[in-house]
């Protein structure tokens, strides 16, 4: 559900009113006194649940509802650390049951990462938590968790995620780089049927660093990754500067791009679809998607919040579960 103070619980709430024709059906795990107070009908379209078992078979009628309470009262659009420890239950129980094969993969609302910080929490994020949690799992292939943003037709994936613009140069590894690679080129493969994935590659610097004359890097650590990629089998351009790389002539050339740095992969994906984008973390044992957005605290209980990216989470999520099953 995401930090209950944010626009999870409402958004959760309408991505059913979408999907409870046609699916895929879900379970939220959350606060159901939270998701209550995000529906305009209230508790009336909610069901409590003991467990996912039961959710598929009242889906149509009711938002089926895994409840762990909150112990702190919720005010809309103000976040707190008293809510810490229960968001952070959620996230475990969600990767818990995925773990256990009783759901087909976990969607994750918003969280805000600040008040988490303030209660202790370890992890930049979402995404290095689930690494965490799903360390001990068995998994073929190459692992994760990589970040790959989609929306529009195009696949953004991130060779550096939430460092400071000044620490991404010194941060860049040829080794991450090709690791990234070969778990977007795997995951085209397995969940998102591609069967001879291409790669691009965005330079960091301007002009791809013009041969040197604007920064070494391209030079130094990313062409050889892409080298040494293309030595292990995965079809990879060498560093093309990042102002050509997105309109749609240059999209048609590949199936997924490495960006080396926050924005560069996630300011095209929101121009193609701002509200509709999806986030995926790939080389986990464990599907999981979320909304292309943060948890809103500046619309949060008004009933402004727009579900489009959390119904497209949903969907993808079952997409890639599909997928994973029929091989």
């Amino acid at each position: 559900m995401g930090d209950p103070a944010g626009i999870g619980p409402e958004i959760t709430v309408k991505a059913w009113h979408a999907l409870r024709e046609q699916g895929p059906a879900f379970v939220a795990v959350g606060d159901f006194q939270s998701l209550a107070s995000a529906s305009a009908a209230g508790a009336s379209i909610l069901r409590r649940v003991a467990g996912p078992d039961e959710a598929a078979g009242v889906f149509r009628e009711a938002l089926p509802v895994l409840d762990a309470p909150l112990q702190a009262p919720v005010v809309a659009g103000k976040p707190s650390p008293a809510y810490a420890g229960a968001v952070i239950r959620w996230i475990e129980t969600a990767v818990g049951l995925s773990l256990s094969g009783r759901v087909s993969g976990v969607v994750t609302a918003p969280i805000a990462k600040a008040p988490l910080y303030e209660a202790g929490f370890q992890f930049p994020g979402h995404t290095e938590f689930l690494a965490e949690l799903t360390a001990a799992a068995p998994y073929v292939g190459a692992r994760g968790p990589v970040m790959m943003l989609t929306a529009g037709g195009l696949r953004t994936a991130l060779a550096t995620v939430h460092e400071p613009l000044s620490r991404v140069a010194p941060s860049l590894r040829s080794e991450t780089i090709v690791a990234v690679g070969l778990v977007v080129a795997e995951a085209l493969r397995r969940d998102f049927g591609v069967e001879a994935p291409r790669l691009a590659m965005a330079g960091l610097n301007p002009h791809a660093g013009e041969s040197g004359a604007l920064g070494r890097e391209e030079i130094e650590i990313i062409a050889p990754a892409a080298r040494t990629l293309r030595d292990l089998g995965v079809e990879c351009g060498d560093p093309k500067p990042a102002d050509t790389l997105f309109h749609a002539e240059a999209r048609a050339r590949y199936d997924a791009v490495i960006c080396m740095y926050h924005d560069q992969a996630l300011i095209p994906v929101k121009m193609l679809d701002f509200w509709g984008g999806v986030n995926v973390t790939l080389g986990l044992p464990i599907v999981r998607t979320s909304p292309d957005h943060g948890a809103g605290f500046d619309i949060a209980g008004r009933g402004l919040a727009r579900p489009e990216s959390m119904i497209a989470a949903i969907r993808m999520a079952g997409e890639i579960a599909r997928r994973r099953a029929a091989q």
